[in-house]
């Protein structure tokens, strides 16, 4: 089998105005979606964040992968590290390094590829299932009134109550508590987790409070400041939380200042931005900074490398939980995938998945049940692409006008000279 044909779509889908510690989301969110064809005429699917950077390093990658088999992917990575150049993280919230994510798509359009070619679902090529069901938690976000795209949001009748707590402000705890309950009742997440980092911090910690009291103690709660609290704000604010959170990730910025937290706070800290590459890995077991790491195979550079990831963590006794980011469909598949391929996947993932809902271009989108998706057991991924649906959304792309992501900017749309901070409170 080899690649004759490769396909970047890039694609907007509305996202409302949710707030985080580098500003606001735009109305929409950009995803870019890869297809490579087979051959023998299989279509292998991969998504990734959308942007002008990382897709015209897509479109060089994919001048020199055709003819390539894809069961090569040891071939097929050492291309990409040739054609690759230097790039970093950011400060920003988000991972902002281009070809990270570009490994990431071709691999996973790969083993769908492969899956396909053999009539085995991914998760059987990536060692088979150590779970049948992977569970996610509910994400909440402050967020402004309103929501994303031109024609507002949301397309499932069924989801009415939901529907209304997005379209409401969450600015005040009950905000908060009012967008968990209707998201819990309509997808039966079993964990919580809260985007932190946009508001005073006694505001957040007491969003977090109110939680505990409307759900209860059986209820798994997770506060993520973004990294962009002071270490003595961070050690205050985790105090009044311990025996209340489940963990707490990103607090402060780096692995020391996470080493600081760790020492003086009595809750697993959890890293998405302190540790985000196996280049970071000895400063990790150096500082003892975190107890837990979130794995993303967007991130990471794909199934094979989160797979190592895990093992580190196994021998390093780091627990493992899953990031996520404004992702469809695909991402959503290749995630569960993954998770039901670790063993040691020792917490809810993430996912934003709901913020999405109803704009995906699946003919048939996971469904959650009591917050779990079942593992697709259909060849490849299990998943079958809308075509017409693509095509719409890729137009929705060219109308939008936007071709990277800039919550500061966002920001200062709704408060003019509003400008990022790395450390704000």
């Amino acid at each position: 089998m080899q690649i004759s044909e490769i396909h970047v779509t890039p694609v907007a889908v509305p996202d409302p105005p949710l707030l985080n510690a580098a500003g606001l989301h735009a109305p929409y969110a950009l995803r870019l979606i890869v297809e490579l064809v087979s051959d023998d005429g299989l279509s292998g699917w991969g998504e990734i964040p959308g942007g002008e950077a990382t897709r015209a390093a897509l479109q060089l990658a994919t001048e020199h992968l055709i003819g390539m088999n894809p069961w090569g992917l040891n071939a097929i990575f050492a291309l990409l590290e040739a054609l690759a150049k230097p790039d970093e993280r950011g400060a920003r919230p988000w991972d902002q390094r281009t070809w990270v994510h570009v490994r990431s798509a071709i691999e996973v359009a790969c083993y769908d590829l492969m899956g396909l070619s053999v009539g085995r679902p991914v998760v059987d090529l990536l060692g088979g299932p150590a779970r049948e069901r992977v569970p996610f938690a509910a994400y909440l976000f402050y967020k402004y009134e309103g929501a994303g795209g031109e024609f507002g949001f949301g397309r499932d009748e069924s989801a009415m109550g939901w529907f209304a707590a997005r379209q409401e402000a969450a600015l005040d705890s009950d905000g908060i508590v009012a967008q968990a309950q209707a998201m819990v009742e309509h997808y039966g997440f079993k964990s919580i987790k809260l985007k932190g980092g946009a508001f005073e911090p006694q505001r957040e910690v007491d969003a977090i409070l109110a939680l505990r009291e409307a759900f209860g103690p059986d209820v798994p709660l997770r506060l993520d400041p973004n990294a962009i609290w002071h270490v003595d704000t961070a050690i205050a604010k985790g105090r009044q939380l311990e025996g209340v959170l489940e963990y707490y990730e990103d607090p402060v910025r780096g692995q020391e200042n996470m080493a600081a937290v760790a020492r003086e706070v009595d809750i697993p800290l959890a890293t998405n931005m302190c540790t985000a590459s196996f280049a970071d890995l000895p400063g990790s077991v150096a500082h003892q900074s975190e107890a837990i790491i979130l794995s993303d195979h967007h991130f990471w550079g794909g199934f094979r490398a989160s797979l190592d990831l895990a093992r580190l963590c196994q021998v390093f006794g780091r627990g493992m939980s899953m990031h996520s980011n404004s992702h469809l469909g695909i991402s959503l598949a290749a995630m569960t995938h993954l998770a039901a391929a670790v063993p040691n996947l020792t917490y809810d993932c993430d996912t934003h998945y709901p913020w999405q809902d109803g704009h995906d271009f699946l003919v048939e989108p996971l469904p959650f049940e009591d917050g779990a998706i079942t593992v697709p057991r259909g060849a490849g991924l299990g998943i079958e692409v809308d075509r017409e649906r693509l095509a719409q959304l890729h137009q929705q792309y060219l109308a939008c006008g936007l071709t990277e992501r800039n919550d500061e900017v966002e920001m200062q749309k709704v408060q003019p000279g509003w400008a990022f901070k790395a450390t704000r409170w």
